[in-house]
């Protein structure tokens, strides 16, 4: 068969901590499971599609990868400033192993997995592996030629936030103020919009050169923290103002009404993905809509998060695994069974899907899962030094 087409980019997700209280919220497990699926749509364009009767969800599942930034922001932000704001103890060490043992066992797996089988490649060509490992393949990449394990892009975003956002908290709970904070969101907010302008502006006018809109815009750490901010904004406003957060709790579900009329003028603005309008004031206003959506769904007495739906704890807990491995697992069913598949529309997606969850299973259980136990064995080790208090603690 063909090489399968690889014209368009990715999203996914990255692991995420539970709350800092440790409660199960099975809201948010549903929304990670709505945003794995949504991703694995998109991503069947792969595949050739899956037909009309999947397009309305195909055409915008690229937003799965901005649901899991949320997501991320607001269970990172809670684990981090929960302690901060009670003017306790945070360890950098233990978080930094706490992610490390949960990203990399399961990323490093399927990177040698990529590297060794070249058949287990979605695309003919692929960046080198360095730029992988370093994480910083999303700020250098020829996407045209180089498309084959391209959609690490959105863990090295999450990368770079898990370095730079626990030492910008710890720096900035010291002087904590509302203003300062609103300066900072607003600064953000609209130093994305400008930049990502500025750069659709310069090179709209070579569309054809080159695949800028993925490897200039799309792809880059700074282009993509609206999501990121938005879930660290619902952070900051549950640990700093929980009494405010337990009033509009209980209009949780006005709020995920809210958050779907957003997110349908979101799609207006995205109507043209690679557009000026999407592109510059879109991702705001995208990631606004999925913060009410994580909001409505962190409350039990919510319809997101009433009760749990059978599944989708499970498919939330395998999702980083299955967004590693779908993508070459659709290649590889394609590769063997496209033809007979093609046109099937739901029979198709459901080989595709039933074969990348067995993949997913596989690499959670066989990989992921030793790791997170090696990492408590490694955090339950009595530690003979401390570090320097100034790196391994706060004061109020």
């Amino acid at each position: 068969m063909n090489s399968i087409s690889t014209t368009n980019d990715d999203g996914g997700p990255v692991p995420a901590p539970s709350p800092a209280h440790g409660a199960h919220l099975p809201g948010l497990d549903l929304l990670r499971a709505l945003a794995v699926v949504w991703t694995m749509l998109f991503h069947s364009f792969l595949v050739g599609g899956l037909g009309e009767d999947w397009a309305w969800a195909q055409r915008y599942g690229w937003m799965g990868v901005d649901l899991f930034f949320v997501l991320s922001g607001f269970l990172i932000g809670s684990q981090v400033l929960k302690p901060l704001a009670a003017g306790g103890r945070f360890s950098f060490r233990e978080f930094y192993v706490r992610r490390a043992f949960r990203i990399l066992p399961a990323f490093w797996a399927v990177l040698a997995v990529y590297l060794l089988w070249p058949g287990f490649r979605e695309a003919p060509g692929m960046e080198p592996w360095w730029k992988f490992a370093g994480f910083f393949v999303n700020l250098s990449i020829d996407y045209a030629e180089n498309a084959t394990f391209s959609h690490a892009w959105s863990l090295c975003v999450e990368e770079h936030f898990y370095l730079v956002f626990p030492l910008l908290a710890w720096l900035l709970a010291k002087r904590s103020s509302v203003a300062g904070f609103a300066a900072l969101c607003a600064a953000i907010v609209l130093g994305g919009i400008a930049l990502r302008s500025a750069i659709w502006l310069h090179f709209d006018a070579l569309q054809p050169a080159r695949a800028w809109f993925v490897e200039d815009i799309y792809y880059p750490t700074w282009n993509r923290l609206d999501g990121l901010l938005a879930g660290v904004a619902l952070a900051v406003w549950k640990t700093y103002r929980p009494g405010a957060w337990a009033r509009l709790a209980v209009h949780a579900n006005l709020m995920s009404v809210i958050g779907l009329a957003t997110m349908a003028m979101a799609f207006w603005l995205f109507r043209d993905r690679t557009g000026l309008l999407g592109n510059s004031i879109g991702w705001p206003v995208l990631s606004l809509g999925l913060a009410l959506l994580v909001f409505a769904g962190a409350q039990a007495g919510s319809w997101i998060g009433r009760r749990a739906l059978p599944g989708a704890r499970w498919l939330a807990m395998v999702s980083f695994s299955l967004y590693l491995v779908h993508k070459p697992i659709f290649g590889l069913v394609y590769a063997h069974a496209g033809d007979a598949l093609e046109g099937r529309g739901y029979a198709a997606f459901a080989v595709y899907g039933i074969a990348s969850l067995l993949a997913a299973a596989v690499l959670h259980y066989l990989v992921e899962r030793p790791g997170l136990r090696l990492r408590e064995r490694i955090l339950a080790r009595p530690r003979s030094v401390s570090l320097p208090s100034a790196i391994e603690s706060t004061t109020s």
